[in-house]
């Protein structure tokens, strides 16, 4: 079936719902937020949703940039976005976790590795503390070098290559991923402090360079296993993440 355009009465609904926010290669629009009903173990917990869009073009013109997405699959791209718990604009401290999606992980609840249980560790952290944000970043997978890599970087890890050897092996540098777009979004939605939840310090250097307040970080280990004690392992001895359980930067 084929559009026929924005009519004035949906423009006008969604223009209410779109935040423009100038960056310094084009623009990222911002949607939301949504209420967004999630069953989290068993109980409904009710989050505020928001997806965004990175574009070269900067207009306030919303009806140019929406009709133009029609004519752009944006189902065989990743887009990103952010489950936002509380009053996030004005609370004094909130938590945030920056999650890289995993698509073994996160959907099929692989064991191989943390990412499914950080996933939702996070979000419960979040309700638990009344305040947080997590962002779900499309464009990580496997820390930036996507499925398909990420399926042979796995095969070269059944034969005995850890996670960093197996992404160094196949040309790419171990972690390749940018937070940038996630951090111009927090701060469109937020400028007061935020505690980091993360054992990576990348990320925490990353928020810190951008001029964010960060308060501290709240560590994010369990679900080791059999299947993933090597990669855990790894995580620490060659990729410089922190296991102490420490709260500080």
């Amino acid at each position: 079936m084929i559009g026929t355009g924005l009519d004035n009465k949906v423009l006008s609904i969604l223009e209410e719902k779109i935040q423009l926010i100038k960056t310094d290669t084009g623009a990222i629009y911002l949607v939301g937020p949504i209420r967004l009903p999630v069953n989290l173990d068993g109980e409904t917990v009710t989050f505020q949703w928001y997806s965004w869009l990175q574009t070269e073009e900067v207009t306030e013109d919303y009806k140019q940039i929406i009709e133009k997405l029609s004519s752009s699959n944006l189902a065989e791209y990743q887009q990103s976005s952010v489950l936002v718990y509380g009053d996030f604009q004005y609370e004094a401290d909130a938590l945030i976790r920056m999650h890289s999606i995993c698509h073994t992980g996160d959907i099929f609840g692989s064991k191989r590795c943390d990412c499914g249980f950080q996933l939702k560790q996070s979000m419960k952290m979040i309700v638990e503390k009344g305040t947080g944000a997590l962002f779900y970043l499309a464009n990580h997978e496997g820390r930036g070098i996507g499925l398909f890599s990420k399926a042979m970087a796995y095969v070269l890890q059944e034969n005995g290559y850890d996670t960093v050897e197996a992404n160094l092996n196949l040309g790419f540098v171990d972690d390749s991923r940018n937070y940038s777009d996630a951090i111009q979004v927090l701060k469109a939605l937020r400028s007061q402090p935020v505690t980091l939840i993360t054992n990576n310090p990348k990320k925490l250097e990353a928020l810190k360079n951008a001029g964010l307040h960060v308060n501290g970080r709240t560590p994010l280990w369990g679900d080791k296993s059999e299947y993933n004690e090597k990669y855990l392992q790894t995580k620490v001895s060659r990729s410089g993440h922190l296991e102490d359980g420490g709260t500080g930067i």
